[in-house]
């Protein structure tokens, strides 16, 4: 086994970076494990002040970074991919020193690696937190980076904080990263599948002693470092990488081939299309002007419906329809409370000032958003039922 992973790793041109940071216990035992499936090791000394360097000196065939200073583990790791970048290899398998990883998972690495069609792809050492040595926190960090991850990209899975993974270097060389400490792992899994890398799970051991192990993660600062960057990823999130995959694929697929592929053809249920078409009028429709895609995107996704959908007609709103949103939630409005306006479509497109209105407006906008999500959903389902009844009798 392990003649096929080194024949595996020399053939895809993949090294292997180990981050260090006073883990002297450990970190001779996790290069000896390296060793003898590859010798294209980059070790990266991140400032060590314990006996990191004199360890080192007797492994002068490997690659060796040393760092005067240390300046956090995502920093290490991202001089490390620079350096395997510039030596022109095109993936790096990163190992954590402290000696919770096997060696012997790099041929799990390798092997999903060869045995995937798609080679841009970003491999993550999931782990069994369910075990007992694992520490609670450790657990409870992990799940809550789990699920920031998924809202971020719509990926699930088992485990983001594992420092064991498989980068593709040529995807990463182009995406522009600002951390430096231990949230790099997460802003370094996002960026790539914001970019379309295609980041999974593979299975691999963890062994927590907590007699030798030492971690540097520092519960406050670290996990507020954290939280402030996935409070970033999100807005972004909604704000530009949700709204602009949908125009990707719309502009892409045209607007008639994504009705008949993403809507009447797409594997969800007839009642969750309808669902998904009501929320996106009623967002696109009500009085939240500039928040629209935003806003309908959050909630297609905390509601699991069908976010294309949701997006693609909240665009109900288009600026040529607008006179007549607004016409029609005024005349609805002014219905509700009993005014009776005689305003026309002309003197709204005319500059008129319909804040002096504002709670005629609101009140109708909203009601008109309410009463056309309820027929267009309804509409929607019945037609969909049809369709697909029709496809299951064909």
């Amino acid at each position: 086994m392990i003649n096929q992973c080194t024949q595996q790793i020399e053939a895809f041109n993949v090294c292997v970076i180990i981050p260090t940071y006073n883990n002297c216990n450990t970190l001779r035992r996790v290069i000896d494990g390296v060793l003898p499936y590859t010798s294209n090791i980059i070790v990266v000394n991140d400032g060590s002040t314990d006996t990191t360097p004199s360890i080192l000196e007797k492994y002068s065939q490997l690659h060796q970074i040393h760092i005067p200073k240390n300046k956090g583990k995502g920093n290490a790791l991202r001089v490390g991919f620079t350096y395997a970048t510039q030596h022109g290899f095109d993936y790096a398998i990163t190992i954590d020193s402290d000696g919770q990883h096997f060696p012997e998972d790099l041929s799990t690495f390798m092997t999903t690696l060869e045995n995937a069609e798609n080679k841009n792809i970003l491999l993550i050492g999931a782990r069994n937190m369910d075990q007992d040595s694992v520490p609670k926190k450790s657990s409870f960090g992990n799940k809550f980076s789990n699920f920031w991850f998924w809202v971020e990209t719509g990926i699930q899975l088992m485990d983001t904080q594992s420092g064991y993974r498989l980068y593709p270097l040529q995807s990463l060389k182009n995406i522009k990263f600002y951390t430096s400490k231990f949230e790099f792992e997460i802003e370094v899994i996002v960026k790539a599948a914001w970019k379309g890398v295609e980041v999974q799970n593979v299975p691999v051991r963890v062994l927590y002693d907590m007699t030798e192990r030492v971690s540097h993660f520092r519960p406050f600062k670290d996990f507020t470092r954290i939280s402030i960057l996935n409070t970033w990823l999100v807005i972004v999130t909604f704000f530009y990488i949700k709204p602009r995959n949908a125009f990707r694929k719309i502009k892409k697929k045209g607007w008639k081939r994504f009705f008949y592929e993403d809507f009447l053809e797409s594997h969800d249920s007839p009642q969750k299309k309808a669902l998904s078409v009501s929320l996106g009028v009623f967002i696109g429709l009500s009085p939240l002007w500039g928040f629209h895609s935003v806003i309908v995107i959050f909630l297609a996704v905390v509601l699991q419906l069908n976010k294309v959908i949701a997006f693609a007609f909240s665009n109900v709103s288009f600026p040529p329809f607008i006179p007549f949103i607004v016409f029609a939630s005024l005349k609805l409005g002014g219905f509700i409370l009993g005014h009776n306006y005689s305003i026309s479509i002309d003197e709204i497109t005319e500059n008129y000032d319909f804040l002096n209105d504002l709670k005629t407006y609101i009140i109708g906008s909203f009601s008109l958003a309410i009463i056309t999500a309820l027929i267009l959903g309804t509409l929607s389902y019945i037609i969909l039922s049809l369709f697909n009844r029709k496809n299951n009798i064909s």
